[in-house]
């Protein structure tokens, strides 16, 4: 994963996860606030408590917080999983570890609650213990109608709370980094060459809606392919026959799809046997021949061209198993793809 990956802002919309937080902050009854993976906060406070809103903005006890979030963190990190906690003043705090690929990006920190059944709840740790004095005792007995304010949970809540919240964040980011990836590796495969394919070119349009992840890795995959094969003899067929045009440039567009008859008799707006007719009059083979043959001359130049392997090849140029695949190449071509691939590399670079 790069580094920059490792930045939530760079990762996520913080204007929308914020809204999320807050609403996930309203119906658990927690306060709620995400930090990366240093620690920092990238978001406000959702539902900050009274108290430790109080308790966060003295600068005497402001930073035995900072210690509990950090230290509730840390420990997070170490289990790989919600870290439930004491803060220093034995309120309940929850650290959520953001954690995609064994990579730890940040953390959603949650809590300040008291356990309704506090007389009979699991040891918890205290994370940070506070030296008392006067001056502080004082200052606390100013918030003590907040410290009772606030919410109350049972210990099972809490912690199906916490479940619920770590499952929900991680596969968030976790989608958000894919969508990311992909679109970058998308662009890249575009500006290789964008002249040739200027339609696509609308899909990083940034003023227009995303597509799901699906569409856009079935058009990334679509440009990766057309950008290693090379325009030899399989230069785009250009019809005699007008009707006929829409297919072809379907067919050559879209080098990963099963295409059928019937969905290009559809797309030229005439039936599939007078499709059939045509096309074959136009290029002298039937179509199911003539798309098989313009495949395996596809795989023939990946195969020269890459170190993709069989299978991947097979599913690239929308064959529906590398079984069929090795099969047709064969029926075309009376070797199996890894020998063509073998005699070419052997017949280019002189190494058996």
């Amino acid at each position: 994963m790069k580094s920059s990956l490792f930045q939530l802002d760079k990762i996520i919309d913080l204007e929308k996860w914020h809204k999320l937080q807050d609403s996930l902050a309203l119906v658990t009854k927690m306060a709620i606030i995400t930090v990366d993976y240093k620690g920092v906060p990238v978001t406000k406070h959702s539902y900050c408590q009274s108290f430790c809103q109080s308790v966060r903005k003295d600068p005497s006890l402001s930073p035995y917080c900072q210690k509990c979030d950090a230290r509730g963190g840390l420990e997070a990190v170490r289990l790989n999983k919600p870290y439930i906690y004491l803060c220093h003043f034995n309120i309940i705090d929850i650290a959520i570890p953001i954690i995609v690929d064994n990579q730890y990006i940040g953390a959603l920190m949650a809590g300040q609650i008291k356990l309704r059944d506090a007389g009979q709840p699991p040891q918890l740790e205290q994370i940070v213990t506070r030296p008392s004095n006067s001056e502080t005792n004082k200052k606390i007995k100013t918030l003590k109608q907040d410290y009772h304010s606030l919410p109350t949970l049972s210990y099972e809540e809490v912690t199906t709370i916490a479940d619920m919240l770590s499952h929900l964040c991680n596969y968030i980011v976790e989608e958000a980094i894919t969508k990311t990836s992909t679109i970058d590796m998308y662009k890249k495969a575009l500006s290789m060459d964008v002249a040739e394919h200027p339609v696509k070119d609308s899909v990083i349009n940034s003023d227009l809606p995303l597509r799901n992840i699906q569409a856009i890795q079935h058009e990334l995959s679509n440009t990766l392919i057309e950008n290693k094969i090379k325009q030899t003899t399989t230069n785009e067929f250009r019809s005699t026959n007008t009707l006929l045009q829409p297919a072809f440039d379907y067919i050559y567009h879209h080098k990963n799809k099963n295409i059928t008859l019937s969905e290009m008799a559809k797309l030229c707006h005439i039936s599939p046997s007078y499709f059939s007719r045509v096309f074959v009059k136009e290029t002298g083979e039937n179509f199911s021949v003539f798309v098989s043959r313009l495949k395996i001359e596809w795989a023939k130049q990946l195969l020269e061209t890459t170190d993709l392997p069989i299978h991947q090849i097979s599913d690239e140029l929308g064959f529906c198993d590398s079984g069929y695949f090795i099969k047709t190449f064969k029926k075309f071509e009376a070797i199996t793809p890894t020998v063509y691939r073998t005699v070419y590399q052997e017949k280019h670079t002189g190494v058996k």
